[in-house]
């Protein structure tokens, strides 16, 4: 038997020590990238108006199309943001022994998800950090009280609006009371008779408007803040059903494209799954690409 059948049993009879354990560096550098392509787009997306949910008045009056529209590009920036995460994750991941192609394609595509895992949690932490700097009260963004709804905020203008106003009256008390009171405006019984009647003293008090007037002020306002609470939950469904698409997309995404980025990396071809079928064909056990007749 010679020398060189020798070393290849022994290679395989012997252990790969660590052979399925984590390089955390291309992982790392990987998810650090998904990070900031995803920036890059959201920060696109933002620009130009695109926006899964708001609280916003003018958020609420804008098209069912544009809502799907948000969701779709929020999914299409988690295909591309991940899949170059972990095509990265996966291209420069230095190789373990030689193995069985499906075994480094696994091995590969761990270290995907891994930097897939790794960019949720850091976009995660990203996002906390943003909404807690934007959540300082500002006079355009905050309600009235800390206890007052702010998705009713609007509304409660509307209702004590007053061009005569008691002096030194606070409103904020009176504003919170009223809109939970107007909160139950979403529910199958709807507002309460005894409620409404007390919502039409209020704003006769605070506003000084006639009986009357008081009376389809408040009707007006409740039918504004059902569907407010209406098209606001709308907009969460929408916003909770894309992300969560999107992440698991994304984790395809990153798994692929860690193989891809292997195979590029061992200088092999793609899987049959990862062409197109009129890119590529095998010819002689190597591949080519395939000749353009000339016309």
């Amino acid at each position: 038997m010679s020398i060189e059948t020798l070393e290849v049993e022994a290679a395989a009879e012997r252990p790969a020590d660590g052979a399925w354990s984590l390089q955390w560096t291309p992982i790392v550098a990987g998810a650090f990238i998904a990070c900031a392509v995803s920036s890059i787009m959201i920060t696109f997306a933002t620009s130009v108006g695109l926006g899964v949910s708001s609280t916003a008045p003018t958020w609420r009056d804008a098209s069912i199309a544009l809502w799907v529209l948000s969701g779709l590009y929020l999914i299409l920036q988690a295909l591309i943001s991940f899949g170059c995460g972990g095509y990265f994750a996966g291209r420069v991941r230095s190789p373990y022994a030689a193995t069985v192609t499906d075994d480094v394609e696994k091995r590969d595509g761990f270290h995907g998800i891994a930097s897939w895992a790794l960019a949720v949690i850091l976009g995660t932490a990203l996002a906390a950090l943003v909404a807690s700097s934007l959540s300082r009260p500002t006079s355009l963004t905050q309600p009235a009280s800390p206890s007052e709804p702010s998705v009713l905020s609007y509304e409660l203008d509307h209702l004590f609006r007053s061009a005569r106003r008691p002096p030194n009256l606070d409103l904020a008390p009176l504003r919170a009371e009223a809109g939970r009171i107007l909160m139950t405006s979403s529910s199958h019984s709807g507002v309460s008779g005894d409620d409404r009647a007390y919502l039409v003293q209020l704003v006769t008090a605070t506003t000084g408007l006639s009986g009357a007037d008081a009376d389809r002020r408040v009707d007006t306002v409740i039918g504004e803040s059902r569907t407010a609470i209406s098209r606001t939950r709308a907009a969460t469904i929408v916003l909770a059903f894309s992300l969560a698409t999107a992440l698991l997309l994304g984790a395809i995404a990153a798994w692929a494209a860690a193989e891809a980025g292997g195979r590029h990396r061992d200088g092999m071809p793609l899987s049959d799954w990862m062409l197109h079928a009129n890119r590529f064909h095998r010819r002689r056990g190597t591949w080519e690409r395939p000749s353009v007749p000339r016309v």
